[in-house]
Parts: structure tokens; sequence; C-alpha cells
């Protein structure tokens, strides 16, 4: 599965769409206003499945993420040289990026490839691609990308 992640070219606060290989919506993600970011995530019905939310005050940047409203886990990123690197602590996700943090690849706990993001270059705003290889960790990754982006606005 393939989703085509667009931030919004004029918008308060952070606010992002995103679409599938067909370009139909498949989220939406709106930025509210507090301390740190936090952004939730609604599908194309209005229904809202998911928050990543940042924690202020941590020597390394850290998201709680919740499911729908229920707590989830979060997104930590490690100490690094090089390469960044993160863990989801709720699904047992390792990430890695390359050196110029453009491209990731999410590694589940059995060694196999969950997903791989990749920013698009030359755009007016962020854009990445998320290839997912199972369709049900779609949102995860969506929620990682999120993070990963809302970290480099800091």
């Amino acid at each position: 599965m393939k989703l085509l992640f667009k931030q919004r070219l004029f918008s308060w606060f952070d606010s992002y769409d995103i679409y599938d290989e067909a370009g139909n919506t498949v989220y939406e993600v709106k930025g509210q206003l507090s301390w740190g970011h936090c952004l939730k995530i609604f599908d194309t019905a209005g229904t809202e499945v998911g928050t990543v939310k940042e924690r202020v005050f941590t020597l390394l940047p850290r998201f709680e993420i919740y499911l729908g409203s229920s707590y989830a886990g979060s997104i930590s990123k490690e100490f690094s040289f090089f390469k960044p690197k993160y863990n989801i602590d709720c699904n047992g996700w390792h990430i890695e990026g390359d050196f110029f943090e453009w491209d990731y690849s999410i590694l589940a706990p059995d060694g196999r490839n969950a997903a791989t993001i990749s920013k698009q270059l030359l755009h007016w705003t962020d854009t990445y691609v998320i290839e997912v290889a199972e369709p049900q960790d779609a949102l995860c990754a969506l929620m990682f990308v999120l993070a990963v982006d809302a970290e480099k606005c800091s």
C-alpha cells in the first residue's frame, strides 16, 4: 500500500492531506494549538482515528501516540551519529533514516521491512511517500512521519 503525505500550503496550524495511490484522500491531519505539536488524524468520515502529541522538556524528541482516544505508546528518537534512529514502543518498530534524513526504513521486531518513507524534493511543501507492506500498519507509519516532520519544524 502506498500513501502520499502532503502538507497544505497555506495553513495557520500544521495540516496535511494523505492520499492513496489513486489520489483519493484517506486521512486528514489537523494541528491544534498546544504546548508542543499536537496533530489529530481524521478518516474520510471525519472520525478522529489518532493523535500525535509532542512531549516537551525531553532531552531527545519524544511523541505520544493515541489510537482514537486511547494511549498506544510513544515514538522516541535515539542518540546517534550521522543517521537518525527512532523506536515506536507500542509495536516494537525500529526506524533508521539516511544521512540527509529524507528516507527512512521501518523494521518490525521480526526483521521484516514494515514500511519505507521517502521525502519528495522540489515541492512547495513537505511531501512524503509512505510505502507500507501491510495496510493495517499505515496509520502507525503515518504517525511516525508526522512526528519526524514536527521535529524538523521545532
